[in-house]
């Protein structure tokens, strides 16, 4: 029962950091962000694609907030207070 509380609380940790790194990455607009958004040329490698980060974190802010998400990190105070309560929350 105590590793499983560590284990919850780590990957809260780490979704809250990922979360502030996208905020971050997104707000400059710089290559960091065109690999982020997955908005680069050519094709797409075959096979199972792998998860974006967009992907995860908008799993992890609360359903059907993809667009909202992305929309959010423009807002610097609504992205932190939209990652406080996540993180509350414990999802």
């Amino acid at each position: 029962m105590y590793e499983a509380n560590k284990r919850r609380s780590l990957v809260r940790t780490i979704r809250k950091r990922q979360a502030t790194v996208l905020g971050h990455v997104m707000r400059r607009e710089k290559l960091e962000h065109l690999v982020t958004t997955g908005k680069l040329e050519g094709k797409r490698s075959r096979g199972r694609q792998r998860e974006k980060i967009t992907d995860g974190l908008a799993t992890w802010l609360g359903p059907g907030r993809g667009t909202e998400t992305l929309a959010a990190v423009k807002d610097w105070d609504l992205w932190r207070d939209m990652i406080a309560n996540a993180y509350k929350q414990g999802t």
